[in-house]
């Protein structure tokens, strides 16, 4: 039951997903493996292994989007939600 305090808000009614998705955990993981091994990289201050990190970073962009046009985005037909 709802309190008299209590207001509705339209624009925040509809279930956003929260990026729970293969498609999501896929890109994420990639990015994080590149991020953390290009910190170790530029501590140590080996430049190329930052740089080739870097591209990691965003091949785990590509990896994503390619994931949620193949249907494994939140709501994909082949995401399995069942939430």
């Amino acid at each position: 039951m709802a309190n008299a305090n209590t207001q509705i808000d339209p624009m925040h009614a509809d279930e956003i997903g929260h990026g729970n998705s293969k498609a999501a955990w896929a890109a994420v993981g990639i990015m994080m493996v590149g991020f953390v091994a290009g910190g170790i990289a530029f501590a140590a201050h080996n430049h190329l292994v930052v740089y080739i990190c870097s591209g990691v970073v965003l091949l785990g962009l590509v990896v994503g989007w390619i994931m949620k046009k193949a249907g494994y985005g939140v709501n994909g037909s082949k995401s399995g939600d069942s939430h």
